[in-house]
């Protein structure tokens, strides 16, 4: 899996998490996030650790610090314009109340819609195409069907092109 996916799935469970319980203090919440992201990781590469004990966790590599500098700012920018983007999804969503959304769908379906709207320097359909593998992913295939009908939507209302970044 590339770091970008990675990061993007990494974002979509952050996000998810935020949803069901929101903190007050992102800059913790992001920390508490990684570090349990990268206790997870380890202890499931020395085929499961004991949960509940201390460790001592090495420094990030390389890798986990690429996907996490790619995550945050979408991470951060799905938060700061998350009430512009939820108006975007409630306009699309006919017959769909947002809290109704399936969770995992809803934060999906922010953080393309952020990108979408918000970062030039991603292809919209880019997005689009990861948003639907995640869902299919995370969700389920009509979860897929579902975040793709919304996100098309949203595509066919741009002013720029879907294929170019910025």
């Amino acid at each position: 899996m590339g770091k970008r996916r990675e990061a993007r799935e990494r974002a979509v469970q952050f996000l998810f998490q935020y949803d069901l319980n929101p903190g007050e203090d992102l800059p913790a919440a992001l920390a508490h996030f990684w570090e349990s992201q990268r206790a997870a990781a380890i202890a499931e590469d020395k085929g499961g650790a004991t949960w509940g004990q201390p460790q001592e966790l090495p420094p990030p590599t390389v890798e986990e610090l690429e996907v996490r500098a790619f995550a945050e700012p979408l991470i951060q920018g799905a938060l700061q314009h998350r009430n512009e983007v939820d108006a975007v999804i409630r306009k699309h969503a006919r017959n769909w109340e947002l809290h109704r959304i399936a969770v995992v769908d809803r934060n999906i379906l922010r953080l393309a819609i952020y990108e979408m709207l918000y970062r030039e320097d991603i292809p919209p359909v880019v997005s689009i195409n990861e948003a639907v593998d995640i869902a299919k992913k995370f969700s389920t295939q009509d979860s897929g069907k579902f975040v793709n009908g919304i996100l098309d939507q949203v595509k066919g209302e741009l002013m720029r092109p879907a294929r170019i970044a910025q």
